[in-house]
């Protein structure tokens, strides 16, 4: 494992109205970056924001700015996401060639990492695990804050993070979807070390600072009994 578990911060889930507050919550409470959903209803059912959120968000924190493109062709949208501040891009084994998208991310010189949905098989991502930054293995299907988290993906992040050991990598296992205290602690367990949150810390009682120390927490208390 790449070091202590990390908390990323999902803005999808945030009050738009007052962006830059509630980022700068997040950080506050400690979380480790900001992830921001981008959606183009295609590739998932929804809409949601673009690199002028992004640009939004980079100016707003001193945080790595985690961008998530579930999109279609995200070759192209690529550049304009690192001039407005990405750190790492993740792009869709579903929707990419990802030998070529791969290299344009780490020519721009953001990290790369590859996301799968619940139903991809690991199989797909094998070849490139020691190309990437992270993998990023979806517990929900993507398009939508607040959806329930899907248990049968965490065999998958325990095999993944098996190879990871078997072939000496550096690779963070990233996990999103349905993140909560309950959750997060789970996916620690099988072996995640970013966890994504967004309702569970954006629309959580107590405020976003509390949230975010009540989630690494958790995190933090089933690394232990690891």
């Amino acid at each position: 494992m790449t070091g202590a578990v990390r908390i990323a911060a999902s803005i999808l889930a945030a009050d738009f109205a007052r962006l830059n507050e509630q980022v700068e919550a997040a950080q506050g409470g400690g979380a480790d970056s900001i992830h921001v959903d981008v959606m183009d209803g295609r590739f998932v059912p929804e809409i949601s924001i673009g690199p002028v959120i992004i640009d939004a968000v980079r100016r707003s924190t001193s945080l790595p700015v985690d961008v998530h493109l579930m999109i279609v062709e995200p070759d192209r949208q690529l550049d304009r996401c690192v001039r407005s501040g990405a750190s790492s891009i993740t792009v869709h084994v579903e929707a990419s060639h990802l030998h070529r998208v791969i290299q344009q991310i780490k020519d721009l010189g953001a990290k790369a990492c590859v996301a799968l949905n619940p139903a991809t098989p690991l199989v797909t991502v094998e070849p490139m695990l020691g190309e990437l930054d992270m993998v990023l293995l979806m517990t929900v299907n993507p398009g939508y804050a607040g959806q329930r988290f899907i248990p049968a993906v965490l065999p998958k992040v325990r095999q993944l993070r098996e190879w990871i050991a078997t072939h000496g990598l550096a690779l963070d296992v990233q996990v999103d979807g349905g993140i909560n205290e309950s959750t997060a602690a789970q996916a620690v367990a099988a072996g995640a070390n970013v966890l994504v949150a967004a309702s569970a810390i954006f629309q959580s009682e107590g405020g976003i600072e509390a949230s975010v120390r009540r989630l690494r927490q958790a995190a933090l208390a089933a690394e232990v009994r690891k």
